[in-house]
């Protein structure tokens, strides 16, 4: 009798554990539509996602706020934290800016995640219509300083996945004084002409890994600034744009360097600059060192390889200065492609700091369907392998 009345026993607890267990991992959905949101492109809906994440952010559980088909006009959209536990913000719809730019342009952010930890932001397409705020821009009007679409402040274990953001009033994305961050598979547009709609801007952030997608804005498709380390980009598509930057830096004579970035497995299609390193030519302790630029392709790039240590917006602050950044150890290998400017490589380096530890291997950048030139300053390294246009260090 006692061994038939065990197994039912038994088989109690296993379910009793299981449930714990998988209670324990549930995600609490937070649909905005709940809270008030309307997707019908019209009603501001901006109260229900800030509800909604709220709700989302309290929950001892993991937590989704969810947003479904559908257009969401919503105003400014600041999510703090920290949260609780895990927080998904799944978009299956799409957020619009108010058509007025004033409604998000005084305050410098649209959608802000700020000392959130372990977030994904997954799908979705964002627009910020930013159209009418560059016309101001463009006609000296008065104007307010512009939004960042999207950004992420103090935030550590973070995931932005699938996300379609179009035409910025300024930066499409923002990662700022944050670690652990996977940007992948997003897609960035803004027309060439749009001023200063720059794709991603990483400053004072480490751990930070950019893996597919294509970029096509009017400025940098990625700038990497003061404070960025160990950084990653892989498999994107740049342009048109201002390609791929570090920098620039040496702005002010106190600021962190940047570190151990590797860019590879890219192409730049008819960009203003392919890879560049851009430091203003004043006094500064900041640095660019263990960088590597690798298995590229150039199509029709304007500077597909540039060193710029002699920035100097409008003359002034900087005239007949020399930049203190201090950049060595950059390895340039397997770039190839097209330039549509004769001189395809062009190191030009601080004539107090000269670049040191440049290393070239395998370039292969042709202009007019000939070989190319170079241009160097200040710049010492070695080079290897085929080397079109020819070593100039």
């Amino acid at each position: 009798m006692a061994n038939n009345l065990s197994f039912p026993c038994t088989t109690i607890i296993f379910f009793i554990v299981f449930y714990l267990i998988n209670s324990s991992n549930a995600m609490l959905s937070f649909n905005v539509q709940r809270y008030g949101a309307r997707g019908d492109g019209r009603t501001d809906s901006t109260e229900p996602f800030l509800t909604a994440w709220s709700l989302a952010c309290g929950s001892k559980a993991r937590a989704m706020v969810y947003i479904p088909r559908g257009t969401y006009l919503v105003r400014n959209l600041v999510f703090w934290g920290p949260c609780k536990n895990i927080i998904t913000f799944k978009i299956d719809g799409k957020l619009v800016a108010p058509a007025n730019y004033w409604s998000i342009g005084s305050s410098g952010y649209w959608i802000l995640f700020a000392k959130v930890n372990r977030i994904s932001v997954i799908g979705g397409t964002i627009d910020a219509r930013g159209a009418g705020y560059w016309s101001c821009r463009k006609k000296g009007g008065h104007c307010p300083q512009g939004a960042r679409s999207i950004s992420f402040s103090w935030c550590n274990n973070v995931l932005l996945s699938g996300l379609t953001s179009l035409y910025s009033q300024t930066i499409h994305v923002t990662i700022h004084h944050s670690s652990n961050v996977r940007i992948q598979n997003i897609r960035i547009r803004a027309p060439s002409e749009s001023p200063n709609t720059d794709g991603i801007i990483v400053q004072a952030s480490s751990g930070v890994t950019i893996s597919g997608g294509v970029i096509g804005t009017g400025d940098d498709c990625i700038a990497l600034n003061q404070g960025s380390k160990n950084i990653w980009i892989e498999r994107l598509n740049c342009g048109p744009g201002h390609g791929i930057s570090i920098g620039s830096l040496g702005e002010y004579a106190n600021e962190e360097g940047v570190q151990n970035v590797t860019v590879t497995s890219s192409t730049f299609t008819r960009t203003q600059n392919g890879v560049r390193i851009k430091s203003w030519a004043r006094p500064s302790n900041g640095f660019v060192k263990n960088v590597s630029f690798r298995n590229l392709i150039m199509k029709n790039v304007q500077n597909p390889v540039i060193i710029d240590q002699n920035y100097c917006p409008n003359g002034k602050g900087c005239p007949n200065q020399s930049s203190g950044v201090k950049i060595s150890g950059v390895t340039y290998s397997n770039i190839k492609g097209t330039s549509i400017t004769p001189i395809a490589m062009r190191l030009e380096c601080s004539g107090s700091n000269h670049c040191t530890g440049i290393t070239l291997k395998n370039i292969n950048l042709k202009y007019m369907r000939r070989s190319s030139a170079s241009y160097c300053k200040n710049a010492h390294g070695r080079a290897s392998g085929v080397m079109i246009p020819r070593n100039c260090m």
